[in-house]
């Protein structure tokens, strides 16, 4: 008998690095097993090298439980629930994947919705605080700003003197056309 290897029955999981929980894929990255046989998965050697060195994942400026800590990513949503790993074995059932999938591509969907809200609020409040940090910064050092002010306001007089001036002369000279061609017309006369 010969052993066939059927692609669609091979299933891969996907795990979570442990240190900044970005996704293992199967032949990435490397597991280090502790002696009471717990598993600790790594994306990459740098991930492998902070956790070596007892580096707290919440105080490490690039992994999700720093962000998720600070509040800058969703911590608590109930779409969360649906990504808890599940040891029970359930039997084959073509309707009950389709439908599965179908409910993971929603939830999907709805994450993404509420991460983009999310953000969006978050982004409100930093940008009205940008704004008065620009204007604390702005009375700090108004001494440096107030030369360059003096000097636009004077370019911008220069300019308005010479657009005026200009317009002047497009009005002389349109009045003496005017002039030549009322005289031209009664010399004809």
């Amino acid at each position: 008998p010969t052993l066939r290897y059927n692609r669609q029955s091979c299933i891969m999981r996907i795990e979570k690095c442990y240190f900044c929980s970005s996704p293992c894929y199967p032949g990435h990255g490397m597991v280090f097993v502790r002696n009471d046989s717990k598993q600790f998965r790594f994306c990459r050697s740098k991930c492998h090298r902070n956790f070596n060195k007892k580096r707290n994942p919440r105080k490490v400026a690039w992994t999700k439980a720093y962000r998720k800590t600070r509040g800058k990513e969703m911590a608590v949503d109930s779409t969360f629930d649906f990504e808890k790993r599940r040891n029970r074995p359930v039997k084959y059932d073509r309707d009950l994947m389709t439908k599965t999938i179908l409910a993971m591509k929603r939830v999907d969907q709805v994450r993404q919705e509420r991460e983009k809200r999310f953000f969006e609020n978050r982004m409100q409040d930093a940008k009205a605080e940008k704004k008065m940090q620009a204007r604390v910064e702005i009375e700090k050092s108004i001494e440096l700003l107030a030369p360059a002010v003096a000097k636009r306001e004077e370019v911008m007089r220069n300019v308005i003197d010479s657009a005026k001036q200009r317009i002047a002369a497009r009005k002389k000279t349109a009045t003496r056309l005017t002039v030549k061609s009322a005289g031209d017309s009664m010399q004809e006369d």
